[in-house]
């Protein structure tokens, strides 16, 4: 990749990355050892505040979608910061791990968690940004978010 491609894909996009977010309590919003960049989880946010919702009982799974491809742009933003402002430093997505706030008969939060691993190959590129992955249906996250996700990437030197 060029070292313009991962920014004229987010500008061909339309996204702009947000800041780093100040952590709620106490951690930090990345941690590198080595090459790898351990992203601490991301809450879903819709107009600065929490998104919250439970799939499967007030949210659609194209919602929860929605909401995952929100966090993934924030992941950006925190990655950005990791990267030394550099994201074209991103080797590859290693993994993502993808909580989804929902109900006990919810079975979709693997699509859910594809709003995030798709904007992430789409920035990426199928080389960079293919991931391991999981994905967990949960009976709560913090301040009633419908979505977390956590990301760990390698960094080039």
């Amino acid at each position: 990749m060029s070292s313009s491609s991962v920014a004229a894909r987010l500008a061909q996009l339309g996204i702009t990355l947000p800041p780093v977010a100040v952590p709620a309590a106490a951690y930090v919003p990345f941690v590198q050892t080595g090459s790898l960049v351990f992203l601490s989880g991301h809450i879903a946010k819709k107009d600065g505040k929490p998104w919250v919702g439970q799939l499967g009982l007030t949210m659609t799974t194209e919602e929860g979608q929605a909401a995952a491809r929100a966090i993934a742009i924030d992941l950006m933003g925190t990655l950005q910061a990791a990267a030394g402002g550099d994201l074209d430093r991103v080797a590859r997505i290693v993994k993502v791990m993808s909580l989804v706030n929902s109900t006990p008969t919810y079975t979709e939060q693997h699509l859910v968690t594809n709003g995030c691993s798709e904007l992430l190959g789409q920035v990426f590129g199928p080389q960079a940004g293919a991931h391991a992955r999981s994905a967990f249906g949960v009976a709560q996250i913090p301040l009633g978010a419908c979505v977390e996700i956590e990301l760990i990437a390698e960094l080039k030197a």
